[in-house]
């Protein structure tokens, strides 16, 4: 808790993902200052970029601008010889929306931009890998406008950076999944499924599960290990690493935690050179891209009013499915020894399951995990406090314990059928008793 005499810094740029418009939408209303997405495999994302359509993203880059918030289209993937007609095509198909800016990858498609839309500014992808003031020197002679670093830097480099040129927008990532490899730049994926993670397509072959092979000396053959226990050893300087598997999973060798940064806002706007917060994860779930926002947006207000409470945050930060928490490298050195790695889970639950999310309108809600008569739900929502108590023939809002629950006495879909449950994966609506704030959730503690 700070004291009375506490002024804040000027509070920064909170940057949502956005995988498809409905995403864009429940970050923009669980208080996004801007979001970022794409079209095309040129986005980094192949997956979420099919999400988008050219017409789809448009109506995004309006709905966006109509609440005057900022969009920032990403065209950061490594593009090859034969395709660079194609990306010339689509930067200038991308600057007719009029986005806020363009997040590229390389020198070339910097250079590329300028000349195509000189006018749209230029964010540097964190592929880039700017660690130092001289990479960072070099990328501004070229007209970009916004850095965003390297996952690797630290937050003291940030500040040498700015003092350097301090005209340079930075632009650093708190949430979301970490890669193993440098700055994201990894061949794993194309190796094993030829899907090239830099240009848009990783498989995140770093959450398989392993299992152990050894070679029988006397076949030559690859067969299963049947030992309880195997190790890695350097014979250079004689670390023993255990390699553990857990059966019928087996291991997670280059598995990283997920970066929550959430506990050191405080120190990350104190220092006063963050011009934008990040937050990965646009093929992540409507759920994430809600509760994400709703958390690191408290967190600054908080701070702002001199209120920040970290438990506050974590806890709606630990309701996601997550891999374990790691605070990254902005406060640490990567080669640091840290509990980075979950070697024992591709991915985990988080402490709430999502029951149903709730209509742009409001007045309806899709099923996401089984609903059945009578079983409360709490509610969550950017505006809960607008959320009224009350009471009909299909349903109650009800709080306790400081949260509001819904519960409905009959389930009811648009089409006129009632339904004993419902069950995730029935994509006909259901009736709410009263309306909600559009994009709540419904869920259920595990």
């Amino acid at each position: 808790m700070q004291d009375s005499t506490f002024k804040p810094p000027k509070i920064p740029e909170l940057l949502s993902p956005a995988g498809n418009l409905k995403k864009l939408k429940i970050a923009l209303e669980y208080g996004a200052d801007a979001v970022y997405g794409g079209v095309s495999h040129f986005s980094l994302r192949n997956r979420s970029g099919k999400e988008f359509d050219f017409e789809s993203f448009r109506e995004g880059v309006e709905y966006t601008h109509a609440r005057g918030k900022k969009i920032y289209v990403t065209i950061n993937g490594f593009p090859f010889n034969s395709q660079l007609k194609l990306l010339e095509s689509h930067i200038q198909k991308m600057a007719s929306l009029k986005p806020d800016g363009f997040i590229v990858a390389t020198p070339g498609v910097v250079k590329l931009s300028h000349q195509i839309a000189p006018e749209i500014p230029i964010h540097l992808s964190t592929q880039a890998n700017v660690l130092n003031v001289l990479d960072a020197e070099v990328f501004y002679e070229l007209g970009v406008k916004r850095i965003i670093a390297a996952r690797e830097l630290s937050l003291k480099d940030a500040i040498e950076i700015k003092k350097a040129l301090p005209d340079l927008e930075l632009e650093i990532f708190v949430h979301g999944s970490m890669c193993f490899a440098f700055s994201g730049r990894c061949l794993i994926s194309a190796l094993q499924n030829g899907r090239v993670p830099n240009r848009g397509s990783c498989a995140n072959d770093c959450r398989f599960d392993y299992e152990y092979y050894v070679r029988n000396e006397k076949t030559d053959e690859l067969v299963r290990f049947s030992g309880k226990e195997i190790y890695a050893r350097n014979p250079d300087n004689g670390i023993t690493m255990l390699l553990e598997e857990e059966e019928g999973v087996g291991t997670h060798i280059f598995n990283a935690k997920d970066l929550n940064l959430i506990a050191h806002i405080p120190m990350i706007l104190e220092s006063g050179v963050i011009d934008s917060l990040k937050i990965e994860g646009r093929t992540k779930s409507s759920y994430y891209a809600g509760i994400t926002t709703l958390a690191y947006r408290r967190a600054l207000e908080d701070y702002a009013q001199g209120d920040f409470v970290e438990s506050r945050y974590k806890e709606e930060l630990g309701t996601l499915k997550n891999r374990g928490f790691s605070e990254g490298y902005l406060i640490h050195r990567p080669f640091e020894r840290l509990n980075t790695q979950n070697h024992w889970s591709a991915i985990s639950e988080g402490s709430y399951q999502v029951n149903a999310e709730v209509s742009e309108e409001g007045k309806s809600a899709l099923c996401r995990h089984t609903i059945r008569p009578n079983e409360p739900k709490e509610i969550v929502s950017a505006h809960l406090d607008s959320v009224c108590l009350g009471k009909n023939d299909i349903g109650e809002i009800f709080e306790k314990n400081g949260k509001k629950y819904l519960r409905l006495f009959k389930i009811l879909l648009v089409n006129g059928k009632e339904l004993e449950s419902i069950h995730s994966g029935n994509e006909n609506a259901f009736i709410l008793p009263f309306a909600l704030p559009p994009f709540s959730f419904l869920r259920q503690r595990l």
